[in-house]
């Protein structure tokens, strides 16, 4: 065991603690916890070399959680421990000019971030007004660049992108719906299973005269609770996304739209909790980006993406854009000839040549001029059941941008929006029939070293009051078939 002393940037005093513990069943404890506790498990279960390794981070009982809804940002304490560290968030946040009102409570701070004025450049579009902004500055008051784990770890909602773009609202979206919630831990769990090692790192916090020191780290329980049964099974109707898939077809004929993703969604009563869902994804179908969160108000996100989001080390932004996809055959002769038609697919080498540009039209808005190039092109990564085509792109961030502005230019990622990006997502915002909620956001960590590592959430299984829902959305192009798509979802 060792301990450390260190200050932030700000000067928040930080304890911290790094116990070495047995790597097998490290991180079950974790799983089991968050059916009943507030905390989020991200869990890589997938190898690809100089890409993705295996390794597990996760924890119960956080101190804080900020919760985002528009322009709406709430910081609220979560037991006796955050409420140390809720005077310097609140001196922090009181500084900042995109701070419409910051209204401050015994255990929370709610504040409201002002409009961006009309118009901007490109370069710009990552530092307008918006939640990002209070954002940044918590990463800053918690900022030391030696400390590889703290962060503030969870999703993020489509409709952040909102705050940027200029998206005409059309579908309706539940008065419970939250585009943010982020939370910053003070004990983690970390196992590294190529290196077979697993530590526990705890934090205690001094700030403005108050210290967590002897303060206890247990939070709220509540019970999962399934649904019995759902009202109904799918937001469209058969032969309805079919209708979409033509209406879209209509918009690439008069050059509206390049490309397009639009999805449905279906619903089913979960009487499984979450950590079961969790851990037979985890088994079936392994992935670069798993995870297990209990986001409080009883929703659950569970899932296994295959797609990175952005990740940030030093000044290096990464993406792994996929579009291709194709089912994986019977054995290894029957994966051979599935890779060879994905590869020899016109269609495929399209969707996922448009991703990839768009792509790096998005990392030149904050990349340093000529370093934003392909590493890897059409890669094949084979899991459980579907082999995927994959680009490796990488730029880097120029001096005045950090893993922030990397994050929020490229939000959406194309793979689940489509091009052009703006017109794509306000065709998606036309045609669905629900709101996307978690769906086509992202998960993971921003890191108060100033990393990032998230991943997109694609085939995520939001649980809310005991309803799983699962969005599946197609790529379409000016040939897709519109039946053929209806089916792929």
């Amino acid at each position: 065991m060792t301990t450390d002393r260190y200050t932030t940037r700000r000067g928040i005093h930080v304890h911290r603690t790094v116990e070495a513990i047995p790597v097998k069943d490290a991180i079950e404890p974790v799983i089991d916890a968050l059916d009943s506790r507030r905390g989020i498990l991200l869990a890589s279960s997938y190898e690809y070399p100089g890409r993705y390794t295996r390794w597990d981070m996760g924890f119960v009982d956080p101190p804080l959680v900020l919760v985002a809804r528009g322009r709406g940002l709430r910081v609220e304490t979560l037991n006796a421990r955050g409420a140390v560290l809720l005077p310097a968030i609140a001196d922090a946040l009181g500084g900042l000019d995109a701070v419409e009102t910051l209204d401050r409570a015994e255990r929370s701070l709610t504040l409201t971030v002002r409009r961006p004025a009309a118009g901007f450049t490109e370069e710009a579009r990552s530092r307008q007004p918006s939640v990002f902004s209070a954002i940044r500055v918590l990463v800053d008051l918690f900022h030391h660049g030696d400390e590889p784990h703290l962060g503030l770890y969870g999703a993020f909602g489509y409709d952040l992108a909102f705050q940027f773009e200029p998206i005409r609202p059309r579908l309706p979206r539940p008065a419970d719906q939250r585009d943010l919630v982020l939370y910053l831990p003070d004990e983690l769990v970390i196992v590294d299973h190529r290196r077979e090692v697993a530590q526990r790192r705890r934090y205690d916090f001094e700030a403005g005269g108050l210290t967590t020191v002897g303060r206890p780290r247990a939070g709220s329980t509540t019970p999962y609770v399934g649904a019995a049964e759902v009202v109904r099974r799918a937001d469209h109707e058969p032969g309805e996304y079919a209708a979409v898939v033509r209406v879209a077809r209509e918009a690439f004929k008069r050059g509206d739209l390049f490309e397009v993703v639009p999805g449905q969604t279906f619903f089913e009563a979960c009487p499984s909790p979450p950590s079961e869902l969790f851990l037979r994804l985890r088994e079936r179908n392994p992935a670069p980006y798993g995870f297990l969160m209990n986001l409080g108000d009883a929703e659950y996100l569970v899932g296994a993406s295959p797609e990175m989001y952005v990740r940030v080390d030093d000044d290096r932004v990464e993406t792994c854009p996929i579009s291709g996809t194709i089912a994986r055959g019977r054995d290894p002769m029957g994966d051979a000839a599935q890779i060879l038609a994905l590869l020899t697919s016109s269609k495929d080498e399209s969707e996922l040549t448009m991703c990839t540009d768009v792509d790096r039209n998005d990392k030149s808005r904050i990349c340093v001029p000529g370093s934003v190039r392909v590493i890897g092109r059409r890669q094949i990564e084979m899991y459980a059941r579907l082999i995927h085509t994959v680009d490796h792109v990488e730029g880097r961030l120029r001096p005045e941008f950090d893993a922030l502005d990397a994050f929020l230019a490229h939000a959406w990622a194309v793979t689940v929006t489509g091009a052009p990006k703006a017109w794509a997502m306000q065709f998606i915002e036309d045609h669905e029939r629900s709101s996307r909620a978690w769906y086509g956001g992202a998960v993971g960590l921003i890191g108060f070293d100033g990393s990032l590592n998230t991943g997109l959430t694609l085939r995520p299984i939001r649980i809310k009051n005991g309803t799983a829902e699962i969005r599946a959305g197609a790529t379409l192009l000016y040939d897709s078939d519109p039946d053929a798509e209806e089916e792929e979802t």
